[in-house]
């Protein structure tokens, strides 16, 4: 049975407790969260995946014909697999005031003081709806979200703007680096170590765009454009994994590596993606299928997630700042989902949310009581503001 009346840190002691790691599914978790919202009067549905097991869900409280804000946040959380946590990361412990478990910063933790916010919601007379937006797969590239709002592009449906709960320590942020990560898969021809020549190393031609990578990086961080709210100024190039090769006395004929560019909005990733193809294309390839016409180097996008850069004046930062008791703004160089709202729906957006990023992600994750607590008055303030 469903708790009607639960405060934020109750619910988040039931939103952990679901295993919603992307590789799982987060069904069992929107189960709970749909009948909690039913105890209130509330409707919710769900947007699904083409395999049926995840989904989207989508409520909204309130006069829906009217302009309101969107709270949205993401259900899925990262592995804990090789972590070395010292309790069980999908039950909370508390200690000194703060609570630890895999996705208490990020980002259930905001999820559950959207939830408990919701009998408040209900009660109110608004005049402004409020839209809960809950995604799945956020971890593995934004990529559950776009479903729901190609949905919600269908259905013409808009917003005054929306608020995207990741940890922020509850600072009002107007801007992230968008990101765009590629896997590239290099073909070689093998041969005996000895006969190197006669092969085409994969590995080698794969460390020479690493290198270009590497290269593009240093120049951006030397002479790119800078934005001084970010705390890494300019954009960055970077690679993350590599295999390749068999044994040291064969030439090896595969290699895979992945890189991704992260960008501020004066720069393209498109673009920077686009010179590092170029280079292997034209100065690369040509070398090797001299050797052998079957070898070259193919790209598949693994990941992509637009910036954000929401306009210090607009409404919902004013909105976002007077909610949160700030007068500051801020960018961070992680990526969110907000800058697909924007690109998808035109919705200027902000992120806050409870938490810290430096927490996320690490064994031991936790969230500050008092950043649950500091969530709970901002959005009793939206509820009052949507009100008027």
């Amino acid at each position: 049975m469903v708790v009607t009346r639960m405060n934020s840190r109750e619910i988040l002691d039931k939103l952990v407790s679901f295993d919603t790691v992307s590789r799982n599914s987060n069904l069992p978790l929107l189960d709970w969260v749909e009948a909690y919202l039913s105890t209130h009067g509330v409707r919710a549905r769900r947007v699904f995946d083409e395999t049926g097991q995840k989904a989207n869900l989508w409520a909204t409280i309130g006069p829906s014909e009217n302009l309101g804000y969107i709270l949205s946040g993401h259900t899925d959380v990262v592995p804990v697999d090789g972590q070395d946590w010292s309790s069980d990361p999908f039950q909370i412990k508390e200690q000194n005031g703060q609570l630890y478990g895999r996705g208490t910063a990020d980002m259930k933790g905001f999820v559950a003081c959207v939830l408990a916010a919701v009998p408040a919601m209900a009660r109110a007379e608004l005049s402004q709806p409020i839209h809960l937006a809950f995604s799945y797969d956020e971890e593995v590239g934004c990529v559950g979200v776009r479903t729901l709002l190609d949905d919600l592009k269908s259905n013409g449906q808009s917003a005054a703007g929306a608020i995207i709960g990741e940890p922020t320590g509850m600072e009002v942020v107007v801007g992230h680096k968008g990101k765009r990560g590629m896997i590239c898969e290099v073909t070689g021809k093998s041969a005996h170590s000895s006969l190197a020549p006669q092969g085409v190393n994969a590995v080698d031609y794969a460390s020479r765009v690493i290198i270009k990578i590497r290269d593009m990086a240093d120049e951006l961080a030397a002479k790119g454009v800078r934005d001084s709210l970010f705390d890494i100024p300019h954009s960055t190039g970077h690679t993350g994994t590599i295999q390749g090769g068999a044994a040291l006395n064969i030439v090896p004929e595969y290699c895979r590596f992945e890189f991704e560019f992260r960008t501020i909005a004066s720069d393209d990733y498109g673009q920077l993606i686009s010179e590092v193809e170029a280079y292997a294309r034209d100065e690369l390839e040509p070398k090797m299928k001299a050797v052998a016409p079957e070898t070259g180097f193919k790209f598949t996008e693994k990941a992509e997630a637009p910036g954000l850069e929401t306009d210090p004046d607009a409404d919902v930062v004013t909105l976002a700042k007077n909610l949160a008791g700030k007068n500051s703004h801020a960018k961070v160089a992680y990526g969110t989902e907000a800058g697909l709202f924007t690109n998808y729906l035109d919705i200027p957006c902000v992120v806050c949310g409870p938490g810290h990023i430096a927490q996320a992600h690490k064994p031991d994750e936790f969230i500050a009581i008092d950043q649950l607590a500091a969530c709970d008055q901002f959005l009793g303030r939206l509820v009052q503001h949507s009100s008027r």
